[in-house]
């Protein structure tokens, strides 16, 4: 079962590297470096913003170089 369950969510790796480590990373940068996040969203969503677009466009292209 859990064999299964690791199959069916593999190739989604990138996407959830971005959503769980990329977007935490980015959110907290910015608020380090006293960057304004557009829109007046949170810092937090302008993370999973771009923490999800740049595991998607990993996972379409195969590779994150």
């Amino acid at each position: 079962m859990i064999g299964k369950l690791l199959q069916a969510i593999g190739p989604w790796g990138p996407v959830l590297f971005g959503i769980g480590f990329l977007a935490p990373l980015i959110a907290q940068s910015m608020e380090a470096l006293h960057i304004a996040p557009p829109f007046g969203l949170p810092s937090i969503a302008t993370g999973l913003a771009i923490g999800t677009l740049a595991g998607l466009i990993a996972k379409y292209r195969g590779s994150w170089v």
